[in-house]
């Protein structure tokens, strides 16, 4: 992380606003982090068109090693360079990479990367993955593929969804010589090709697999299920682990501050309930955030129970504080697919 002084955030600010004016003009459809009037809901609404509308298809799963920590400067000056022409501008940019980070009394001066905290470094970043995977890939790549393929990014999160095995084979070796060349690497573990196609599918049956493979984009992990009326169609529940670590935030929450006054810490828990709902209240995800409500309530009344080592906080106990202090039940703040 890198906290710039306040004087270059309001700098940074006004150099964001000036280029979101001149780059949203450029940047293409698949693209959603970062953008005005586009979140992360947009590309996961996006991402479930295309699934049902090719059957599911050939999950692309790419995860880049250090996106942040390893971009190059020269590569960023020479990319920002192909549309913005300012010389000033260029050299404040120049100036906000070389700048030094100060941690426990030290200072360095890193080579790469570019330090989240500002506001600029979202939109260096969207332009530097523009050229190097956006325009490479619809401009070079997709004209050279069998069959249809839509990439679908969220900053450096993406995924790219093909209708053809060996066309998105093809990709995924092109995709490492690609990003080394601009001194990026993807990771091998985590980049892996899921085979999304529809349960029926025939050859899924011949293959002897049972059910679709599942993959993870932007905290949910995706896979086919039935839906109220018996079809299969694309669903989202939120990955096991950043469901482990939101109830985990909550645990460490309860157990610093359990001492405090049950209305005190009944209003930042309600905040906490209703920033988890925001994120991850999505069509056909009310039995996720009922069980995390669930987890919430039973961390709670843990903590009111180790208040005193005499007067215990029963269950019966906590359901009569609950009346006076109820926790949010859960809302779906997104509506559309599932």
């Amino acid at each position: 992380m890198g906290i710039p002084t306040f004087e270059d955030k309001v700098l940074q600010r006004a150099i964001v606003m000036l280029w979101e004016s001149i780059y949203e003009q450029d940047f293409h459809e698949g693209s959603y982090g970062f953008r005005p009037k586009r979140s992360p809901h947009d590309a996961l609404d996006a991402l479930w068109k295309q699934t049902e509308r090719i059957g599911g298809g050939w999950i692309l799963e790419v995860d880049l090693r250090k996106f942040f920590d390893t971009l190059d400067h020269a590569h960023l000056r020479d990319l920002v360079s192909r549309r913005i022409r300012d010389g000033v501008v260029r050299r404040l940019i120049g100036k906000w990479l070389k700048a030094g980070v100060m941690e426990d009394g030290n200072i360095s001066y890193p080579d790469s990367g570019s330090p989240q905290g500002g506001c600029i470094s979202p939109i260096l970043a969207n332009a530097y993955l523009h050229y190097v995977r956006d325009v490479w890939f619809e401009e070079t790549v997709q004209p050279q593929l069998l069959g249809s393929a839509k990439l679908i990014r969220f900053a450096d999160d993406f995924v790219i969804v093909f209708s053809n095995r060996e066309a998105a084979l093809q990709v995924l070796g092109m995709l490492t010589e690609r990003f080394a060349e601009y001194g990026l690497s993807v990771h091998p573990d985590k980049t892996r090709l899921v085979d999304f196609r529809h349960p029926s599918h025939s050859d899924r049956k011949r293959d002897g697999q049972p059910k679709p493979d599942t993959f993870d984009l932007l905290g949910f992990t995706h896979y086919w299920g039935k839906s109220r009326w018996g079809k299969w169609t694309v669903k989202k529940k939120t990955m096991s682990r950043r469901l482990t670590r939101a109830v985990q935030s909550i645990y460490q929450w309860c157990r610093d501050h359990r001492h405090r006054p049950v209305h005190e810490q009944w209003k930042t828990l309600c905040q906490k309930v209703r920033g988890h709902y925001a994120s991850y209240g999505v069509t056909g995800h009310g039995r996720m955030l009922n069980n995390f409500r669930h987890e919430v309530r039973r961390v709670w009344r843990k903590w009111l129970d180790r208040r005193n080592r005499e007067r215990h906080m029963t269950w019966e106990k906590f359901e009569r504080l609950e009346k006076r202090h109820p926790l949010p039940l859960p809302k779906i703040y997104h509506q559309g697919s599932t």
